[in-house]
């Protein structure tokens, strides 16, 4: 009812400073609240984005670094949204015009909105819409943490990641601002495909080339494995998530029909995803017959990238075609970038960048005329709708334009800092002991494994010596304690088996007893006890008793006379090999006589236990006896 009367289909979707101001009326209230918790809301979803990110590039870096990338993003909120806040925001959303034009925005520096007299209305929905922009912005230096992983410096990141923060505020003044001029041209950018992953991604491409390879990253014996595939898939559901806030709250509210929009942006962005999975499952399979974690994540990721500009008004097959295309655009890159010898750790090139310029494409193709959204693409349509290369034309000029900016203003910036007294690169000896010793002091077990082949710093050397010391008395007290846990309950099983069978069983000479049909191992070497064995086997002259018995003990006093025994006795003469030994419970047994040992196996000596005695059962008595 109250929608009809303002007509508030027809506020550009991509306009968010003069909303307020355009609709300053009482009747509008109610939509200022629904709107703007909507808005907050989904600034609370993209903020998480930031966890998800910190999982997937520490589960992708080696383990050496896995807490330096994790600060790392920290560190892209605190700096980089104090960066924003102090100069970003009034570079992209300024209005104060002696100085704003279509290309800068000026003024809204150190933002508080009290001091522009703005009603309350006004006020809290600024509040709003500077949250979610500053979760945005944050995000664009993220991206270029990935890109710089294992080899930036702490401090000198920083300093890289405020500055990525101002690079971003001019695309975002282009794109977004009512002044810009993209926005005048009419380019479609709803949720920052250009002025977000585009300007991430080139940076980044720039950082990684800047900064070189990691060391023996492409050796030929080199294999780069992720550190934590589990926290890398972890991380990629973290960002699944965040983009729903994204793509469905760049449309600015959810009165006036614009919930219709939010609607279609989530709709097309699972299936967008849905397509760019699917796509790199397929080409995993049909490429190494396994279905790798990397492709799958690329292609996942890299397909919401690419949705993010026409999300609010696309279709669900165009969402399905787009990420797909996606998906087989950054699978084909990844082959480029090992051939080129550029290092990227975590993907960014294939996920932001190419992602992003397929994206902006896309839009001057799929995108349909609609009049909730006409008056942000001045009535513009797609290739396939309109068969007018207009939009895709305006389309390629604010892609090609963003790239040559951020790529200039970036290598610019690299130069600067690595020129400085902070340095930029790590020097091999900290990237062989990892950032989390050397930037935080922290030790974990694999720091022990990688070898310093050249003399450090004497900080940095009692450093590393401390930790690995630590470490190795540590882990050497663990092992100890474990191996004496491990034979004191050996000991005592073998004993409880043992003494078990005491009184059943048959013992052997050595530590063999059968008893029941099946084997046990006495701890202790002892002596032939029986004169038969289980399997039917008899010898004579019988073994002595056990311990313990009365002949034992007879036999201890010197009194002890051999017992009688019901079995066949030998003759006085001297007994050949084995004629003494009858098998007499087997049916087809063969005779003693014919009983062979078995030959030594094949391909190694015959040892000395196998020529003087048997391997399983040897009777130390007055005859031998074949291998049981």
């Amino acid at each position: 009812m109250m929608s009809g009367s303002i007509n508030i289909s027809a506020v550009p979707i991509v306009q968010i400073t003069h909303y307020a101001a355009q609709y300053n009326t009482p009747e509008v209230d109610k939509l200022y609240q629904d709107d703007a918790v909507w808005i907050i809301t989904s600034s609370f979803i993209i903020f998480t984005m930031h966890s998800g990110f910190g999982l997937l590039e520490s589960g992708s870096v080696s383990a050496k670094d896995e807490v330096n990338i994790m600060v790392k993003n920290v560190v892209d909120v605190v700096f980089g949204g104090l960066s924003y806040w102090s100069v970003g925001y009034g570079l992209s959303y300024g209005d104060y015009e002696p100085i704003c034009n279509w290309f800068i925005g000026f003024g809204r520096f150190f933002y508080d909105p009290t001091r522009d007299q703005m009603n309350v209305n006004e006020e809290g929905w600024s509040y709003a819409a500077f949250l979610f922009e500053l979760s945005l912005a944050t995000t664009a230096s993220t991206i270029v943490s990935g890109a710089v992983a294992e080899r930036a410096k702490l401090k000198s990141y920083i300093l890289l990641g405020c500055l990525v923060i101002l690079i971003q505020a001019l695309p975002a003044h282009w794109v977004w601002d009512k002044r810009g001029f993209f926005y005048k041209l009419g380019v479609v950018d709803f949720a920052g495909c250009s002025a977000v992953h585009m300007v991430g991604g080139i940076i980044g491409l720039i950082a990684t080339v800047y900064l070189k390879p990691r060391r023996k990253r492409f050796d030929e014996d080199s294999v780069h494995q992720m550190s934590s595939p589990t926290n890398a898939l972890l991380g990629t559901f973290l960002l699944w998530w965040g983009w729903f806030g994204i793509n469905a709250g760049s449309v600015w509210g959810i009165t006036g029909g614009r919930w219709r929009l939010g609607a279609r942006a989530a709709v097309a962005t699972i299936m967008s995803s849905i397509g760019g999975g699917a796509t790199s499952i397929v080409i995993s399979f049909y490429k190494t017959k396994k279905l790798q974690v990397n492709l799958l994540i690329n292609g996942i990721l890299s397909s919401i990238v690419s949705i993010t500009a026409l999300c609010a008004v696309s279709r669900p097959w165009h969402a399905l075609i787009i990420g797909s295309v996606s998906a087989a655009f950054s699978i084909s890159v990844l082959p480029l970038l090992d051939r080129w010898q550029i290092d990227d750790p975590v993907g960014v090139v294939p996920i932001h960048l190419t992602s992003s310029i397929w994206g902006m494409i896309a839009v001057g193709i799929f995108c349909e005329r609609d009049k909730s959204i006409a008056s942000a693409t001045n009535d513009n349509a797609g290739l396939l709708y309109s068969w007018s290369f207009n939009l895709l034309g305006i389309q390629l000029l604010c892609t090609l334009t963003i790239l040559v900016y951020s790529a200039t203003m970036g290598l610019l910036v690299l130069f600067c800092i690595s020129k400085s007294p902070l340095g930029l690169r790590v020097t091999d000896y900290e990237e062989q002991i990892g950032a989390d010793v050397i930037e935080h002091g922290l030790a974990g077990t694999n720091v022990a494994r990688y070898v310093v082949e050249k003399p450090l710093s004497t900080r940095t050397f009692q450093t590393v010596t401390k930790a690995i010391t630590k470490w190795k008395m540590l882990a050497k007290q663990k092992r100890r304690l474990q191996r004496l846990e491990e034979a004191k309950l050996k000991r005592e099983s073998e004993l409880s088996a043992f003494n078990r069978l005491h009184n059943n069983g048959t013992y052997l000479n050595g530590n063999i007893s059968r008893g029941n049909s099946q084997l046990y191992r006495r701890p202790n070497r002892e002596t032939l006890r029986s004169n038969t064995l289980p399997n039917g086997i008899t010898i004579h002259p019988p073994a002595k008793p056990p311990r313990g018995s009365e002949t034992t003990r007879e036999r201890d006093s010197e009194t002890w006379e051999e017992p009688e025994s019901d079995q066949q006795q030998i003759p006085p003469e001297e007994p050949k090999a084995y004629e003494s030994i009858v098998v007499n419970e087997h049916e087809n047994a063969k005779p003693v006589d014919q009983l062979k040992e078995p030959p030594p196996k094949k391909g190694r000596k015959k040892s000395k236990r196998e020529g003087k005695y048997s391997q399983r059962c040897v009777l130390q008595s007055k005859y031998r006896i074949p291998n049981l």
